[in-house]
């Protein structure tokens, strides 16, 4: 896409705002969801760009940004109309977190993890399956949790992480929930925990596990914690390569009671979700489609001598840098076609096809980002990687995503080939 800039003027008075990543009538979104992606840019571009550098320089969590996201309708974005929130689906969610990883990677992606808090236990799980009395109790509890996020700002988040195989859905998580009278007792650590220390509740994947019995995958609960429960505490420092606006400290959970009106999703819910849903896990990759797309931004600003606070000397007379450039723009339109493609496939009970198109999204966007923040490095030169300028953290931030599980970029490439190989139930015995 060529780097133009619209001429809608942001809250502010001073800034003209970028063109969106996905043109609405190129994509055809509605004027609702247009809407919506809109007030995500314009807060983007208008205020946590400029506040970035400072929560990368010190590792600190963007605790501003996240006011300015309840006061904005922002913290709410999946939350239902209903219960007061925009009522966004999966995709109009991912275009907006897009537009925020655009401008903020720390805070597009933990974001994310607040936001799913709500996606998983709104629109999602209304396409599960639940008899009449469990949906009830589960509309019941959702509503407490999503009148503390509209109304008093609450943050959620979704510590996923415990070092072992249970985030790659291959056992069961080792942070066990054991049923007591009026709720769980958990004990258990996660770690790469982001917003730990700040979050107001942990969207905690915790294993029920009765007295005698295994701990199996399908027993999964998700649980909101209280960070001021007794026997929560986080641990460890936080000094990353990149994404250090997290904050993605150790949570620990020591004998933590956490009564049965903080579940998030019903008993077997989230483990039918995880069978049913896959696209749940997706949904780190729109802050990576965003800093894709800022690592093309700054090099094009930077050849046209665009760039604020630098000489406005061109560079975009030279071959070679042209060649560059359209090298970069081929690769963000592929990015950008199969990740739309995926984000619109999402549903309950997807196609093969789809599942295999989002696996292959996933890749593409985690590995793809960092390969064009590496190409812009290379094409702007030396002053590219100054830390005054955004692009060498564009890079740090943008090389994380290809790690981050539950589909780290090998898990995509081993799940794509066996799935394409074989069906479900097929082996060479």
């Amino acid at each position: 896409m060529t780097m133009q800039v619209s001429k809608t003027i942001g809250a502010t008075g001073k800034v003209a705002l970028d063109a969106p990543i996905f043109d609405p009538v190129a994509f055809r979104l509605s004027d609702e969801q247009a809407g919506i992606i809109a007030r995500a840019r314009e807060i983007g571009q208008s205020v946590f760009a400029g506040r970035a550098a400072t929560y990368d320089r010190e590792a600190i969590f963007p605790t501003e940004n996240y006011r300015d996201l309840h006061r904005v309708g922002l913290l709410g974005i999946a939350v239902p109309k209903k219960h007061g929130g925009l009522g966004a689906n999966y995709q109009t969610y991912a275009l907006a977190a897009a537009e925020i990883g655009r401008y903020c990677g720390a805070t597009a992606l933990t974001w994310n993890m607040h936001v799913c808090s709500t996606l998983w236990s709104g629109p999602l799980a209304d396409d599960l399956d639940m008899d009449a009395e469990t949906r009830a109790e589960h509309e019941r509890r959702r509503a407490v949790h999503y009148k503390r996020i509209v109304d008093d700002g609450a943050i959620y988040s979704q510590p996923f992480s415990e070092g072992g195989a249970a985030a790659a859905g291959g056992v069961a998580f080792g942070t066990e929930a054991k049923p007591v009278k009026g709720g769980w007792i958990v004990n258990g650590k996660k770690i790469f925990a982001s917003l730990s220390g700040h979050a107001d509740y942990y969207g905690v994947l915790c294993t029920e596990i009765e007295e005698g019995e295994k701990a199996s995958r399908r027993n999964t609960l998700y649980l909101a914690i209280s960070a001021k429960s007794e026997g929560v505490s986080v641990v460890g420092d936080w000094d990353p390569l990149g994404m250090r606006g997290t904050v993605s400290r150790t949570l620990l959970f020591k004998d933590v009671f956490v009564p049965e009106d903080s579940a998030l999703m019903p008993r077997g819910v989230y483990f039918q979700a995880a069978m049913r849903w896959p696209h749940m896990f997706l949904t780190l990759s729109p802050t990576y489609m965003g800093l894709a797309q800022a690592a093309y931004d700054f090099t094009v600003r930077y050849l046209r001598g665009e760039v604020p606070g630098m000489p406005p000397v061109k560079r975009r007379m030279y071959p070679t840098k042209q060649i560059a450039v359209a090298q970069m723009q081929i690769k963000l339109e592929q990015i950008k076609g199969i990740w739309f493609q995926a984000v619109t496939d999402a549903c309950a009970n997807p196609s093969k096809e789809q599942v295999l198109r989002a696996y292959a999204a996933q890749y593409s966007v985690m590995e793809g980002a960092n390969e064009l923040a590496a190409l812009a490095i290379r094409t702007c030169g030396g002053q590219a990687m100054l830390r005054s300028l955004p692009l060498e953290r564009i890079y740090r931030d943008s090389r994380c995503g290809s790690l981050m599980l539950p589909w780290t970029a090998e898990l995509c490439l081993d799940r794509i080939g066996r799935e394409a190989l074989y069906e479900a139930g097929e082996t060479d015995d």
